[in-house]
């Protein structure tokens, strides 16, 4: 099947802009919708003017996720734009810290989930692609992939309101003739991720010339960076199979103590990093590795960027952004 337009909900993180960038280039005309509250959304009109000074069909439209179930929300949409071949649902409200158990902010994630099913019905949409968790599964068996027959029993509001979100999304998607396919993302890193993940942490640390601190490190950990992420989307919105889940990584670990070590060489070999002066979180998940072999069968994705090419691109990234800062 051709995919000509997507929308895009939740677009500015690492994932997102990845994506965006990505369908861009295979000449997709892409429509960004984006909370008006967002803080990102004047560097995000830039982006915009600036992609279509190019001849790139990128267009952004400002909404809140509770719009999308009112009448007059399609009136923003362009006659000529009011049919889309997928729609690739990112947006999330509370994904850190205490919001991750603000149980009725995750409940109004999974309405918001559904409205966006049926305002992409309105938009006569073929591909509708979720992007799930891995804390869908809460701590898997030690050493053991995640697969998409992997048993699911997550631990917080946003696991929980993860794993309802993709369940209720497939039926009401099967009952509107769309196609459905619900990922679970395992740990992304890359340019506009948040400033709080281990990653981003790391690097911003290391370049302001701390000595970020950090657990023992023991975790076997999968990362993916975020181009290779988005190729894996789209993968899957030309290619997988009508309701099956999808879990998203590279299929490979280290410690999590070696991609500090190989973020601090990238950045300075010489520098101080505080391995094992912070505890582990409560419920720490010690292994976590996607089994992508489904993923590679239905759609031939496999990553392409080691953690070394990616991490490299990430801080010369960061250190753009903060020259641009001062």
């Amino acid at each position: 099947m051709e995919l000509k337009r997507a929308v895009i909900m939740g677009a500015t993180g690492a994932i997102g802009m990845a994506l965006t960038e990505y369908l861009l280039e295979k000449q997709w005309e892409v429509i960004l919708l984006v909370r008006s509250s967002s803080s990102k959304i004047q560097s995000l009109k830039e982006y915009e003017e600036e992609k279509r000074k190019e001849g790139q069909a990128l267009f952004l439209i400002q909404a809140e996720l509770g719009e999308l179930k009112d009448a007059q929300m399609i009136e923003k949409f362009p006659k000529e734009k009011r049919k889309i071949d997928i729609w690739f649902h990112l947006a999330w409200e509370g994904t850190f810290g205490n919001s991750r158990n603000d149980m009725d902010l995750q409940t109004r994630n999974i309405q918001y989930t559904l409205d966006a099913v049926r305002f992409a019905n309105q938009l006569s949409c073929q591909v509708f692609v979720g992007a799930g968790s891995q804390a869908e599964y809460g701590r898997a068996a030690q050493k053991q992939k995640i697969s998409s027959n992997t048993p699911t029993f997550p631990e917080n509001g946003y696991g929980i309101a993860k794993l309802a979100a993709g369940q209720m999304s497939r039926i009401l998607c099967k009952e509107l003739g769309i196609r459905h396919e619900w990922t679970r993302i395992l740990s992304v890193y890359g340019p506009f991720d948040g400033e709080n993940t281990m990653v981003m942490s790391a690097v911003y640390g290391l370049l302001e010339g701390k000595c970020p601190a950090f657990s023992k490190g023991e975790q076997q950990w999968d990362y993916l960076y975020a181009k290779d992420a988005a190729r894996a989307l789209y993968a899957i919105a030309e290619n997988g199979v009508d309701g099956k889940v999808y879990p998203i990584g590279s299929g490979k670990t280290k410690m999590i103590k070696e991609y500090i070590s190989m973020i601090r060489d990238a950045i300075d070999e010489n520098a101080q990093i505080g391995i094992g002066e912070l505890p582990y979180a409560f419920h720490q998940v010690m292994y976590l590795c996607a089994d992508i072999e489904e993923l590679t069968k239905d759609t031939g994705f496999l990553p392409k960027i080691s953690f070394e090419e990616g991490i490299k691109e990430t801080i010369n990234w960061c250190k753009r952004k903060r020259e641009k800062e001062q």
